[in-house]
């Protein structure tokens, strides 16, 4: 008997321990329990920041834009001549452009009514020494051998002579030193470009643009101050219309001994030539 309780006993503790854990009433509820989705909280709060880089862009306008540019490029010089190797090159109407609104900033510095030299001179002497700047950066730019064409520099040359020809006269000799400065550079500037073009094709390019006629109108409204121009074009093209100095002999030797292009101009090259006195 007592061997027959003892296996029993035996058995049911058997039987308890044959129960998984997993099998409890406590742990089956819990897991037939659905999970709960998380809700998503939805805040209803507004607060500020900052605009988005491309929003920001928009606001700017050429100045700003130019002027955040330059910032970023002198904290970081690598960044500078990235963006000169990746800009555009300046086109003549748009380097005009810039030295006409120079020019206008220094029209408006100009006071109204009557008043002193000097006090008229150190009220626009700030924009007009800033016209003055930007008048001598910007001709470099059109010039050989940066500049390659021409055309393109004689374009430019005009153009920038007739700004030269804005700057105001001042009665004191000790003001006058702007202007003549400037017409010295563009002088130099011009018989630069003349003495380059006349080695292409014959000076093609200074023949059939009328650019003798051109600069001699300069010459006489600078009052003869293109003196370095007018020497290099009479020296490459042969004449200079009206031009000081250059007579009825020249004109006269021109006829007799004409250029192989004046002939291709005349569409007589290859004709005989008279030789002797018949």
């Amino acid at each position: 008997m007592a061997s027959n309780r003892k296996r029993k006993a035996e058995d049911d503790g058997g039987d308890e321990m044959s129960v998984s854990p997993l099998s409890s009433p406590a742990i089956q509820s819990r897991q037939l329990v659905a999970p709960r989705p998380s809700k998503k909280i939805r805040s209803n709060e507004v607060t500020g920041r900052p605009l988005t880089l491309p929003r920001l862009l928009e606001t700017l306008d050429a100045t700003q834009l130019r002027a955040v540019l330059q910032t970023i490029c002198e904290r970081q010089p690598e960044i500078g001549d990235e963006v000169v190797k990746s800009a555009p090159r300046p086109s003549v109407a748009c380097a005009l452009q810039v030295l006409h609104d120079y020019q206008n900033r220094l029209r408006e510095a100009f006071p109204y009514g009557e008043s002193s030299s000097d006090y008229t001179y150190y009220r626009v002497k700030q924009p007009l020494v800033a016209l003055i700047e930007a008048l001598a950066d910007f001709t470099p730019q059109f010039l050989p051998p940066n500049e390659v064409q021409a055309g393109v520099s004689l374009q430019f040359l005009d153009g920038a002579t007739k700004v030269a020809h804005s700057l105001p006269d001042w009665e004191s000799q000790s003001y006058r030193y702007h202007k003549e400065n400037v017409y010295d550079e563009i002088s130099k500037a011009w018989a630069l470009v003349i003495n380059e073009a006349s080695k292409k094709g014959g000076g093609f390019v200074l023949h059939s643009g009328g650019w003798d006629q051109i600069l001699n109108k300069h010459n006489q409204q600078s009052g003869g101050r293109l003196g370095s121009a007018i020497n290099a074009m009479a020296a490459n093209v042969g004449w200079v219309g009206g031009a000081a100095g250059q007579g009825s002999n020249s004109s006269s030797s021109a006829g007799q001994n004409p250029s192989i292009l004046d002939q291709l101009m005349a569409g007589n090259y290859g004709s005989p030539v008279r030789v002797g006195p018949w």
